[in-house]
């Protein structure tokens, strides 16, 4: 039987809530509740088919690779396995499939990495929003929390030369996934809108580092 697009989208919010129950604070129903958003906010500027963002940005974080030891393609097959469930069309499954597979930031370091579409672009500019600001901030040290992470240490500078292994295994101080990540998004946005978007997140983040410093220093 097939289903509405109103109650497909319905049905994998209440698949997604029950799936993340338990998640990390950083990457809950919240994140994917926010991400959602931006995606929407973003696609109304978009040429997009907007069944396959709305279901990338619902999907793309079901099953992150950092929480299923280090399994990239857990998130993918999860999906695809719920959609097909839902007797969704194959290339919309294969399209969102796709986007869950490429557009996380450990990817930019796959030299090889070919797919994109303008909808990857969408999601993967909605999630990096979440990912920079006020929110960016509280995520970072919510899971440097979760891993049990310094939050800061001046010995042990940033690596601005990692590897993508180096990237998924580092345990390094929370402050330097900033330089090492946060700090790189507003320069790989891809539309207009996640460009301006992005903008006043990074402004507020060079904000409170600044802040940071100072008061590690006692200068404030």
């Amino acid at each position: 039987m097939t289903i509405s697009e109103a109650q497909l989208i319905e049905s994998t919010i209440n698949f997604v809530k029950t799936e993340l129950k338990n998640a990390e604070g950083g990457h809950d129903w919240f994140h994917i509740e926010r991400v959602y958003k931006n995606t929407l906010s973003i696609a109304k500027h978009e040429d997009v088919n907007t069944t396959v963002v709305t279901l990338a940005a619902l999907l793309h974080d079901i099953a992150d690779s950092k929480f299923h030891n280090g399994d990239e393609t857990i998130g993918s097959r999860k999906a695809s396995e719920f959609l097909l469930s839902k007797n969704v069309d194959s290339e919309i499954i294969e399209h969102v499939t796709q986007i869950i597979d490429n557009m996380s930031f450990k990817n930019t370091f796959d030299l090889n990495t070919s797919f994109t579409s303008k909808e990857m672009e969408v999601v993967q500019d909605a999630d990096r929003l979440d990912a920079i600001g006020a929110i960016g901030i509280a995520r970072c040290f919510n899971y440097g929390g979760f891993k049990d992470r310094a939050l800061y240490n001046p010995d042990i500078k940033p690596n601005l030369n990692m590897t993508k292994a180096e990237y998924k295994n580092s345990d390094a101080p929370t402050i330097n996934h900033f330089y090492e990540k946060l700090l790189l998004l507003k320069d790989q946005m891809n539309t207009k809108t996640g460009k301006r978007m992005a903008l006043e997140r990074h402004n507020y983040m060079k904000g409170f580092l600044k802040q940071f410093y100072a008061e590690w220093e006692g200068k404030l």
